[in-house]
């Protein structure tokens, strides 16, 4: 009778053994992966910063763009008003007030002889050699931003994911606190075997995410 009293209260110690070492752990573990979850949200909204002052950047290059083209071909069609009603004088004079970048195109285009060549580009926007500045650089910054908006959701995605980490150590936590208030020991080994295959499974999984540690 002693004996089986020693032996049940051996397994008991075991059990309890075992839950407190998993409520710890447990504990620690959730206290990281919400500290992770909170970093990992803060990394995503700086990113997500960034990538809409390189969207606004971008917006503004592509208007300087679009208005330097539009000045380009408004002195571009007067200088063929001039030229047409032979105001050379006039042409000239428009042709002298080209910006640089335009300037080169022009000087493209009319070496391919547009006025007696059916094959010619129909205008220096044609060419290749008509490359505003401002508009490559509104697509390097929305390439830049497309890079950086696909870090915004990886931070995003890392954050949620420490978040249903803490979720599931959570639960393990409540099946490690659950085993020590049954009386019946195979419940008790059940749910402690549960919370310890969920709290394993978790951490193994959480374990290979990256780590954002604040400086």
């Amino acid at each position: 009778m002693t004996a089986t009293t020693g032996e049940e209260s051996a397994r008991q110690d075991w059990v309890e053994i075992v839950a407190t070492v998993l409520l710890a752990l447990a504990a620690i573990a959730t206290a990281w992966s919400s500290y992770q979850a909170t970093r990992w949200n803060g990394e995503q909204t700086k990113t997500a910063a960034r990538v809409n002052a390189l969207r606004i950047d971008a917006a503004r290059a592509q208007g300087m763009a679009q208005s330097q083209t539009q000045v380009d071909i408004a002195v571009f069609i007067q200088w063929v008003d001039a030229q047409a009603v032979g105001e050379e004088q006039l042409a000239d004079f428009y042709r002298d007030r080209f910006r640089d970048e335009f300037q080169s195109a022009f000087d493209a285009w009319l070496a391919t002889d547009p006025l007696t060549d059916p094959d010619a580009p129909p205008s220096p926007f044609a060419m290749e050699e008509y490359a505003p500045a401002a508009g490559a650089e509104a697509e390097r910054l929305d390439a830049e931003a497309e890079v950086l908006g696909a870090t915004a959701r990886r931070n995003l995605q890392r954050s949620a994911n420490y978040v249903l980490a803490v979720v599931l150590f959570s639960v393990a936590l409540f099946f490690a606190g659950m085993s020590t208030k049954l009386r019946n020991e195979g419940r008790r080994k059940i749910l402690l075997l549960v919370g310890c295959l969920l709290f394993l499974g978790t951490a193994a999984w959480i374990a290979s995410s990256p780590v954002s540690v604040a400086v």
